[in-house]
């Protein structure tokens, strides 16, 4: 009896923390792979995933612009352009990548709070507290020079906020990169 007691127990608290571990969920069909990432090719679909439409040509009533460095321990990983963005196709969601600088553009007729996790979503990449794709490490999250604890998935994306995801070596010591240098048209 006590036995099966002990087993119990030792069950539930392992679903307890599988869950806690689980944070928030991406969205169904996120990669869990090493980068690089492309950009997704089923606009509309991925866009939908991430709570976006798109919003080719209508007003816009915001226009705002966030810098997202992902960092593999010292080597940058790519931030594809045309995340949700498609000149051919007519299509640019809420927000989207136009090039590979980093810089998510959040255009929108209407104003509302997007968050990073809606970007990854949307680009089809792994994010949670612990997790960037199937990068390998400890998570470090900075957001306009200052450590971020929590969920990153949670991050307001606001004019000219610089959000840096690092992931180091277990027990490296996490380095803040020099901030981002912003070209002239954001400044």
């Amino acid at each position: 009896m006590v036995r099966s007691s002990v087993v119990g127990l030792a069950l539930a608290v392992l679903t307890v923390l599988a869950l806690v571990a689980g944070g928030t969920h991406p969205a169904v069909g996120a990669a869990r792979s090493d980068p690089p990432w492309p950009a997704p090719t089923a606009l509309a679909e991925r866009a939908d995933a991430a709570g976006l439409r798109n919003v080719w040509g209508e007003r816009l009533a915001e226009h705002v612009h966030t810098h997202l460095t992902i960092l593999d321990g010292d080597e940058p990983v790519t931030v594809p352009a045309d995340v949700g963005h498609s000149d051919a196709e007519h299509f640019a969601a809420q927000l989207h990548t136009h090039d590979t600088s980093g810089i998510l553009h959040v255009e929108s007729p209407t104003r509302r709070t997007f968050t990073l996790g809606q970007f990854f979503d949307e680009w089809g990449v792994r994010l949670d507290a612990w997790h960037v794709g199937g990068l390998r490490g400890e998570l470090t999250v900075w957001v306009d020079g200052h450590r971020s604890i929590g969920d990153p998935r949670s991050i307001a994306l606001t004019n000219r906020r610089e959000i840096v995801l690092e992931v180091t070596s277990i027990g490296e010591v996490p380095r803040l990169p020099a901030p981002f240098d912003w070209p002239p048209q954001y400044r």
